[in-house]
């Protein structure tokens, strides 16, 4: 079997100098980051509040452990407070010994910096959900996504490494499928693109890569972009 065909939930590891960044930390945050042997982490960062996306946060204890710091959280308003529901017991007045660390740092659509890396964020909708993407210098990412405004395109042009959306070859209510997302991607123009949150209704990574355009790719697990 290819191993490309093993889909995990989608989250990017940033490595820019000594900055180690993670944008959002799904149920299997903690076996990808042990796969990848990512030893810091200086911040989270969260595209939006869906489960898939944030289950994992616990898990940043190990790096509170070893790093004996909280952990950035960076997130709009309405994610931080989902953070705080969901991960209740971090926030109590007594707190159990070991539960994560974390420091909520409130984000909207204006750039912001952690260490040396400045994060721009990409306004986007999925269904009626306000997401955000993120552009970092010629790199772009950009998950849970069904439309894009025009402010939003005006943010993207340059971008020279896009990751975008593609969860499927039929249409879906909230997600771009295949064809939406090639036309997205072609719009944008970045020398390289490629497809993320793909489920496994889409069919085999070989098959499926073999009918994209030139420039266009899926992503898959593991794999590393040097920009």
């Amino acid at each position: 079997m290819d191993f490309r065909d093993k889909r995990l939930r989608t989250s990017i590891h940033i490595r820019n100098g000594q900055d180690s960044i993670v944008v959002d930390t799904g149920p299997d945050f903690r076996q990808q980051m042990l796969r990848e042997r990512i030893d810091r982490l200086d911040a989270v960062v969260f595209t939006h509040a869906h489960k898939d996306h944030t289950a994992g946060l616990d898990d940043v204890r190990s790096f509170n452990f070893l790093q004996q710091c909280d952990m950035p959280v960076f997130g709009r308003l309405d994610v931080l407070q989902q953070i705080r529901t969901e991960f209740a017991y971090a926030f109590g007045e007594k707190k159990y010994p070991g539960i994560p660390q974390l420091s909520l740092k409130e984000i909207d659509t204006d750039a912001f910096s952690i260490g040396g890396t400045t994060f721009l964020p990409l306004p986007v909708t999925h269904l009626k959900l306000p997401v955000l993407g993120f552009r970092i210098g010629d790199f772009a990412y950009i998950t849970d996504a069904n439309f894009i405004p025009e402010s939003t395109y005006d943010r993207l042009k340059g971008v020279r490494v896009l990751v975008l959306n593609a969860l499927q070859k039929e249409s879906h209510v909230s997600h771009f499928n295949l064809d939406e997302a090639i036309e997205v991607a072609k719009r944008i123009g970045a020398a390289q693109t490629w497809f993320t949150h793909i489920s496994h209704r889409m069919g085999l990574h070989t098959a499926t890569d073999k009918e994209l355009h030139s420039g266009i790719r899926l992503a898959y697990d593991g794999l590393r972009l040097e920009i």
